[in-house]
């Protein structure tokens, strides 16, 4: 029964991941907070910006207190960036995968991918320790590289021979031809760092089911190559496993962000669901109390959503707490609706009738301002303002 104007302000909690190419997660929550107090002029908004650990997680766990840091480094590409990094108020550190090696940099992604380097992921890391830090939150999506984290490994002192005494690069083009793997130099630091990958990966790092056969094609991997670059990043691993004496490959994330999560696991990381640390730091919980209803969504839903996608994880917080959710994202994948519809309590999409991507970009605040209105009326009720 809907909240008459007489009761209670109605308490909403707002948590959505970003929408790509559109909004980030903090713009859609105010777009969808617009619309409600329209309907309801008194209701008491909570703003939980989320993020399941790719591009975003940066802005999302900044909501929770922090500084924002640029620092330089090598992209995927030889050419530098600067790429931005978060110091918490607890004196951790977050480092976006996405930042350093994105696949939605034109740089790194001019370079096939057989020469692509995740060097600037340990440069960074090597400039967060110059500056104290010893605990890091690593967001895994986003990668355009697949190369074991070899590159970060080595931005942290590893040294790679072939045969002869050369050293090589850290690329996947020359990684079956390591002849030696040389530890000695590995930043001493990192031994007392923690480490958090965040990821919603379980892939190991080779095989079927690994980094290359998976994820590769996305990154620009051809049907070809899979076998030899799976190949390389098998050798690698045969060669650095006894270096570090330490057995990774096969553990579950080893295969995220083409192999940067072995690296992690080589580091001694431990590992979780990238959504559920962004709910922990930005206080989802916290938010929830007492609340009446929990709005959130993402570019598009479908039932990779359900594989502990941000609006998932905050639907399950939600439950825990008594609230319904609602899903409310830029598209839904109509064949996604029934399994959608056993978690949601409602799955909605802002487009008012047929329309262009590109409309639906440029208009996304809009469009989510007008349906969060109709939604609150809905739900709610109307105060009359």
């Amino acid at each position: 029964m809907p909240l008459s104007h007489s009761s209670i302000p109605p308490i909403v909690v707002i948590a959505p991941d970003s929408f790509k190419g559109s909004l980030d997660a903090e713009q859609v929550a105010q777009a969808i907070a617009s619309g409600i107090r329209r309907a309801r002029a008194d209701a008491v908004i909570r703003i939980v910006p989320m993020a399941d650990g790719g591009e975003g997680t940066l802005d999302a766990m900044l909501a929770a207190g922090g500084e924002r840091r640029l620092i330089n480094v090598r992209g995927a590409s030889p050419k530098r960036r600067d790429a931005a990094t978060s110091l918490l108020d607890d004196g951790s550190a977050i480092l976006e995968t996405a930042e350093v090696v994105g696949i939605t940099d034109p740089d790194g992604m001019a370079v096939p991918v057989t020469e692509r380097s995740t060097l600037g992921m340990g440069e960074a890391i090597s400039t967060l320790l110059d500056l104290g830090v010893r605990k890091f939150y690593v967001a895994l999506g986003g990668s355009s590289t697949n190369d074991g984290g070899a590159g970060l490994l080595a931005g942290l002192g590893l040294k790679l021979f072939d045969a002869d005494g050369n050293a090589l690069d850290p690329v996947p083009s020359q990684l079956a031809r390591i002849a030696r793997i040389d530890a000695t130099g590995l930043d001493p630091r990192v031994h007392e760092a923690e480490f958090t990958g965040m990821s919603d990966v379980n892939n190991p790092l080779t095989g079927e089911h690994g980094a290359t056969a998976i994820f590769g094609p996305q990154k620009g991997v051809t049907p070809e190559q899979i076998a030899t670059i799976d190949a390389a990043l098998a050798h690698f691993a045969d060669l650095l496993e006894p270096a570090l004496n330490v057995e990774a490959r096969d553990k579950p994330g080893a295969g995220a962000a083409g192999g940067l999560g072995f690296a992690l696991h080589m580091l001694g990381a431990r590992f979780e669901a990238g959504a559920e640390v962004v709910a922990r730091e930005v206080g989802l919980d916290a938010a929830l109390d007492g609340a009446h209803w929990l709005i959130t969504g993402e570019g598009r839903s479908d039932v990779q959503t359900l594989h502990g996608k941000a609006p998932f994880i905050a639907c399950q917080h939600a439950k825990a707490h008594g609230v319904a959710a609602s899903l409310l994202s830029g598209a839904i994948d109509p064949a996604a609706l029934p399994r959608l519809s056993e978690h949601f309590s409602g799955c909605f999409s802002p487009a008012p009738g047929p329309i262009t991507l590109e409309a639906a970009i440029r208009d996304a605040a809009t469009l989510l301002a007008n349906e969060a209105e109709q939604l609150t009326r809905l739900k709610f009720g109307s105060n009359g303002s």
